[in-house]
């Protein structure tokens, strides 16, 4: 009994192990379905070469281009003004900014007056008798003579024997000393040279000023200046004269500049020359960042494409009968988004968007995208 149950139990496991066989041997035979091909589709554009503008971007900062700093040429205690020494403050051309106490020098320039004005009188009795002639002329700058104003100049001495008399009665010399005390007298009060504003105080009133110390800054804030730096290989493309178009930061304001100077010497670091925009702008302040758009030059039989359709060797991808392929070309100028590219064929129909994992014999369909604009 035992003998046929383990019997059957073999003829079981044979057949089972037949049977596993077969299915194995068939299943190897089937076909394996195969793997759709997948093909990308990308936008391209037709390359029309045309004239492509090179506008070179620049950043700088905006300065007045008139400004002074005010230093004090004498000592005294800062007076008070009809308006407040602060930062911000406007004054008009030939207003006093800041008056220094000069009540004790003005005594001194006074009585150096009053020296002029006695040995000129004390000269006239004798012109009147050996010089009649020229009698009349110095009666009548001693008539004007005003203490409380600036002395006028000298009469006229035509002849040697004026000049001798004149000059041997020390008025030549009297006359000077007052000039030089009346100029120094002067430098007690600051005008504004221009209209401007206040940008920098330094001191206060009633404060003891020192010659030599610096008050302040003043600045016109009518005509700005923007200093950029160009490559030095578009610098000989620049002219003095050309309008330039500027934009703040935050791309909501616009504004105008012409070029007024280009500086001669390149910069051996960075091998670029600074150019100078003048803008005139109520709007402006001084400190502000702006952007320049400068026309440098117009690039003949060229394209402009994204900088990111620039592959490493220069070269960017084209397609030819639904497959991607390669091919060389000449970048002329990179700004911050574009390229300007040469020896692109009229006709080519290259790859106007980025394509991840794109590469040579790729296959493709194209989409003719009207948006991207190959060239001009």
């Amino acid at each position: 009994m035992r003998k046929i149950v383990l019997s059957i139990i073999g003829i079981v496991l044979i057949a089972l192990s037949v049977f596993a066989a077969i299915t194995l041997i068939n299943n190897k035979n089937e076909k394996k379905p195969k793997p759709e091909k997948v093909i990308k589709t990308v936008f391209a554009s037709k390359v029309i070469n045309g004239t492509i503008p090179i506008v070179i971007s620049a950043h700088g900062n905006v300065v007045a281009k008139r400004r002074v700093e005010l230093y004090a040429e004498v000592q005294g205690v800062f007076k008070k003004g009809s308006k407040l020494f602060k930062t911000g403050e406007s004054y008009n051309r030939g207003e006093a900014i800041i008056r220094i106490d000069a009540a004790e020098y003005s005594a001194t320039v006074q009585s150096a007056k009053s020296n002029l004005y006695n040995l000129l009188t004390s000269i006239m009795p004798d012109l009147r008798l050996d010089y009649p002639e020229i009698y009349s002329k110095w009666q009548a700058y001693l008539s004007a003579f005003d203490m409380n104003k600036t002395i006028a100049v000298l009469p006229e001495m035509t002849t040697d024997k004026e000049k001798y008399f004149i000059t041997g009665r020390g008025i030549l010399t009297s006359y000077y000393d007052v000039k030089t005390l009346e100029q120094r007298l002067a430098k007690y009060r600051i005008s504004a040279p221009f209209n401007g504003i206040l940008t920098e105080a330094l001191v206060n009133e009633g404060t003891l000023v020192r010659t030599g110390q610096k008050l302040g800054e003043f600045i016109n804030t009518d005509v700005y200046e923007l200093e950029v730096s160009i490559p030095k290989t578009y610098s000989d493309l620049l002219q003095i004269g050309e309008t330039v178009h500027l934009i703040n930061l935050d791309k909501t304001n616009e504004y105008s500049g012409i070029v007024t100077r280009i500086n001669g010497n390149v910069d051996q670091a960075s091998q670029t020359i600074k150019a100078f925009i003048e803008i005139k702008n109520k709007g402006l302040k001084e400190g502000m960042y702006l952007e320049a758009k400068l026309n440098a030059k117009k690039e003949e039989n060229a394209i402009e494409v994204a900088r990111g359709l620039l592959l490493e060797n220069n070269q960017i991808f084209v397609i030819h009968d639904s497959v991607l392929d390669v091919i060389d070309v000449t970048p002329i100028y990179f700004s911050d988004k574009t390229v300007v590219l040469k020896n692109v064929p009229d006709g080519e129909t290259i790859v106007s968007k980025p394509v991840v994992g794109a590469y040579a014999g790729m296959l493709v369909k194209k989409l003719m995208d009207n948006k991207v604009k190959a060239g001009n």
